[in-house]
């Protein structure tokens, strides 16, 4: 009886290029589906889908301004960015070269697809919505979050969009849908946001020496009905990782299939989706052997502002002090994680507590009080280590700028707090221009991340371009002050 209903739905569907096309409804689809007749060989074409129709994303609930909320590392959309597929549920880009060479566990790659389905590929595209653990054989993916994504119905779900630079590439899935089923109910306006990014391994857009990195929004959901969902959540739970598929070179995050914030490490019991709200993690992922410990919460992008005696920048951190959160992981199964956190410069001022501890996952809550401190930059290392063969180790630092001080903010008034400084472009190749509204002669002084002055130049004019050719790639800060002792300062990418 079942198959007699599939062929009489599916009558209709004419099969064109070469038997690579299928034509048909989004019904017929969804009838092959929840019955597991697929052919990931063929491309669906929808009959009824309005490809000519505007996207129009949902309204999304407001992002969770959480201590860990600092800095998003969220690329905005533009008009720049490409749509990677049509609005299709389980489908892929076309092939898409480029123009660098992405070194994925010691094998290189200059072409992906991207898979509607929250993941990347590189020698197949892949429709399977219903996601695996890592390691696994059968898939060789890099997956910010492997689940059933469903763009049909652009009314309320967004798309899959990428833009391309010359030594990386950015993929976003904006406030994509999850399948829903045969009633095609548009999961009650659920949502998720997330991001990829993958580079040629030495492009500052990541941290030194990694060459991919995920990013995340805000994430509604988890789990397609025919991957056992109900309303978005239940069911096999959604992968967050990385899978060379050979069984051997793998790592993985997490897996998701509940709301809320619960999360024990990468292999423990089934994850809530919102603890990945607004997160950002980083890794290299040309390491071939033990992979190293993954830093997560580092949402907050290399340097926190903290902003002393003013009150005009609360934010999400407090007035002369910052709180914010970080969390290490070992992503293989079987191996334990420790830790250690330090402020080498003024370690009195610098605190945490361990808020979640498990064998593979510890999250830190941190504060740093600046109370007192000179303007500047104050440097936070992270260390974390496996017990793998053999022990591998990440080091990462995280810098506390600490922008205004009490005696400087009364020499500053409002109108210079509102206007600040601009730099652009950011980034910028080989010359950057400057604006300021400082009425007196002002100096550009120039410092990488590390704090150290790297260009020193005097500001005649309000508007001033200069020269920075002689730069190495990378993080820098401008700062700009005058004889009154006005000073502020902005962050810029040297291309």
């Amino acid at each position: 009886m079942k198959k007699l209903l599939l062929l009489l739905c599916c009558s209709t569907a004419v099969v064109t290029q070469a038997q690579n096309t299928i034509n048909i409804t989004s019904q017929q689809y969804d009838i092959l589906k929840q019955a597991n007749q697929l052919d990931y060989s063929k491309h669906y074409n929808f009959t009824d889908v309005d490809f000519s129709k505007p996207v129009t994303r949902p309204s999304k609930k407001a992002i969770d301004k959480s201590p860990s909320a600092i800095c998003s590392c969220l690329i905005p959309l533009d008009a720049t960015f490409t749509v990677a597929m049509a609005p299709n549920d389980d489908e892929s880009s076309a092939l898409i070269s480029l123009p660098f060479n992405f070194n994925f566990y010691g094998t290189t790659y200059t072409s992906l697809y991207i898979n509607n389905n929250g993941n990347i590929s590189f020698t197949a595209p892949y429709g399977s919505f219903t996601s695996n653990p890592f390691p696994d054989p059968s898939f060789e993916m890099i997956a910010p979050f492997w689940a059933d994504v469903d763009t049909r119905d652009t009314s309320y779900s967004g798309l899959v969009y990428y833009k391309i630079f010359p030594t990386y590439i950015v993929i976003k899935w904006d406030a994509v849908n999850y399948y829903s089923g045969l009633a095609h109910i548009p999961s009650a306006g659920k949502t998720n946001t997330f991001q990829l990014i993958i580079s040629n391994g030495v492009d500052p857009i990541l941290p030194p020496g990694d060459n991919a990195g995920f990013c995340y929004g805000d994430m509604q959901w988890t789990t397609g009905s025919v991957s056992g969902g109900v309303g978005g959540f239940s069911g096999i739970p959604s992968t967050v990782g990385v899978n060379k598929g050979d069984g051997v070179s793998y790592f993985q995050v997490g897996r998701f299939n509940n709301g809320g914030t619960v999360f024990d490490g990468p292999y423990g019991a089934n994850d809530s989706v919102d603890w990945l709200d607004n997160e950002g993690m980083y890794f290299d992922v040309a390491t071939v052997g033990n992979f190293p410990p993954v830093v997560i919460n580092n949402n907050i992008c290399d340097t926190i502002d903290v902003y002393t005696g003013d009150t005009t920048h609360l934010m999400a951190s407090f007035v002369d002090s910052v709180q914010f959160n970080i969390g290490v992981t070992t992503p293989e199964d079987g191996q334990t994680i420790n830790a250690t956190l330090a402020s080498p410069t003024y370690p009195a001022n610098f605190s945490y507590t361990l808020s979640k501890n498990t064998p593979t996952y510890k999250e830190f809550a941190c504060n740093f009080v600046v109370a007192g401190l000179p303007v500047g930059l104050y440097p936070i290392n992270i260390t974390a280590t496996d017990n793998g063969t053999p022990v591998s180790s990440t080091v990462r630092t995280v810098y506390i700028r600490n922008i205004y001080s009490p005696p400087l903010i009364t020499n500053i008034n409002n109108s210079v707090q509102s206007t600040t400084i601009e730099i652009y472009p950011n980034p910028a190749n080989d010359n950057i221009m400057v604006k300021h509204n400082f009425t007196t002669v002002s100096n550009l002084t120039l410092t990488n991340i590390l704090g150290q002055v790297v260009m020193s130049v005097q500001l005649n004019t309000q508007q001033q371009s200069i020269d920075i050719s002689g730069l190495h790639k990378g993080i820098y800060f401008a700062t700009i002050s005058n004889k009154d002792g006005k000073s502020e300062i902005i962050k810029f990418v040297k291309k």
